[in-house]
């Protein structure tokens, strides 16, 4: 899921589940349609991490996540 059209997909109800997991010391974001997790990525990674789950979590809230699955 690239992370420009995560607000779209949110918007539209399009993805209705998104985990944050650990990637060793970092955090990633993957979201569900259907039944496949896609992981959130960015123009240049194929996954994009983040090194706080605060920082994830202001991710999420300027794309308009409201609600957050966490995995730990």
């Amino acid at each position: 899921i690239d992370q420009e059209i995560l607000s779209t997909l949110v918007e539209n109800n399009a993805l209705k589940e998104l985990r944050a997991v650990r990637e060793g010391p970092s955090w990633a974001l993957e979201g569900r349609i259907g039944t496949i997790w896609l992981p959130v990525r960015s123009r240049r990674e194929e996954k994009r991490l983040w090194r706080s789950l605060t920082a994830v979590e202001r991710f999420c809230t300027a794309a308009g996540v409201k609600q957050l699955l966490v995995e730990l």
